[in-house]
């Protein structure tokens, strides 16, 4: 089992920057992606970025050149540089982990809130 804890949400104005940190925790796993999703209230969870364990990233295309993922695989932290953010980035983002033993395994963390004002 792998615990997951995000830290670094909050409120910000339009053109602010935040940085969102995922560590995860327990024993006997080996992560090979993280990534961070958001949901806004009726939306759907989106992917936000994600990273490897090679460091192959990956972003939405509304993050690209904002965003920068960054993780650290021998303390399986993952990290989520946020600038210029904008009202629409408003949401409450989750970090995810995925593991591998033959089947994909997918852990989440409980979110935590991002507010951009205008």
């Amino acid at each position: 089992q792998v615990q997951l804890l995000e830290s670094g949400g909050g409120l910000v104005q339009t053109g602010g920057s935040l940085t969102l940190s995922c560590a995860a925790s327990g024993t006997g796993f080996v992560i090979y992606a993280m990534g961070w999703y958001r949901q806004a209230p009726g939306k759907q969870r989106e992917l936000v970025a994600s990273i490897t364990r090679g460091y192959v990233t990956n972003y939405a295309d509304s993050v690209k050149g904002r965003f920068t993922i960054s993780r650290d695989n021998a303390k399986n932290t993952a990290n989520l540089q946020m600038n210029s953010l904008e009202p629409e980035d408003t949401a409450t983002y989750y970090c995810n982990a995925k593991t591998f033993d033959g089947y994909v395994h997918n852990y989440w963390g409980q979110g935590t809130q991002v507010t951009v004002s205008s």
